[in-house]
């Protein structure tokens, strides 16, 4: 350290500079490594997406074709191997989240929850989230537990208000689990609680219908 000044404050100034420069120059090459990670895992998955979308049914009345079982099987592996080679990156929630939903139509229930809560896991936030809390529940109501799909059904739905999205969707599907489930009066409380937080509801007449049909069974 000979080359360093004489004068100590200004030997302790260099040897902060210098202290700064290294700090900053790992912190530089730390964020351009990260920065290749995230572009790497957002070109994998666009590609896998692309092998998604072939797997992905026809909207209901197109007349085209189901996707084959092969088509969601080629999917699937994508991106299982998207979230195997990138399971920090910013695009897991998105992944794991088309995964559950391959899995589910598979009617591979349990392992579309998985992928489910990895995706709440990996960060999912807002509409994902709820969505994701959605998926929970259906594949517990596809393994026919619908004690257990009940609970998932209040867990998504709790702390959401008639404005929220998927809300009126959350109180038909717990209702429906309700009512099927045994909880008949539960049921009917909260098709009454979907008609007064949402009056304008489209399945209005339906709800009344499932209404007056659990209180006929109640005079019974």
């Amino acid at each position: 350290m000979n080359w360093l000044p004489a004068v100590p404050w200004i030997r302790w100034a260099v040897l902060g500079v210098l202290a700064l420069v290294l700090v900053g120059g790992v912190a530089g090459a730390g964020w351009a490594w990260y920065s290749a990670q995230e572009s790497r895992a957002r070109e994998a998955f666009a590609q896998a997406s692309e092998v998604v979308q072939l797997a992905q049914a026809p909207a209901p009345g197109t007349g085209a074709p189901a996707a084959s079982p092969e088509a969601r099987a080629r999917a699937i592996a994508a991106l299982e191997v998207v979230l195997a080679q990138h399971p920090r990156a910013a695009i897991v929630p998105q992944a794991a989240y088309q995964l559950g939903n391959l899995r589910y139509a598979d009617g591979q229930y349990p392992q579309a929850r998985g992928a489910f809560e990895v995706a709440l896991a990996g960060g999912a936030t807002g509409n994902l989230k709820a969505l994701c809390a959605l998926g929970i529940a259906y594949t517990w109501e596809g393994q026919k537990d619908l004690g257990k799909a009940q609970t998932a059904y209040e867990a998504a739905l709790s702390g959401r208000g008639a404005k929220d999205f998927l809300y009126e969707e959350l109180l038909i599907d717990l209702a429906r689990v309700q009512e099927f489930g045994g909880n008949p009066q539960a049921a009917l409380a909260t098709y009454e609680r979907l008609l007064k937080d949402v009056p304008d509801t489209r399945r209005a007449d339906d709800i009344r219908s499932r209404i007056a049909t659990l209180k006929s069974a109640e005079k019974k």
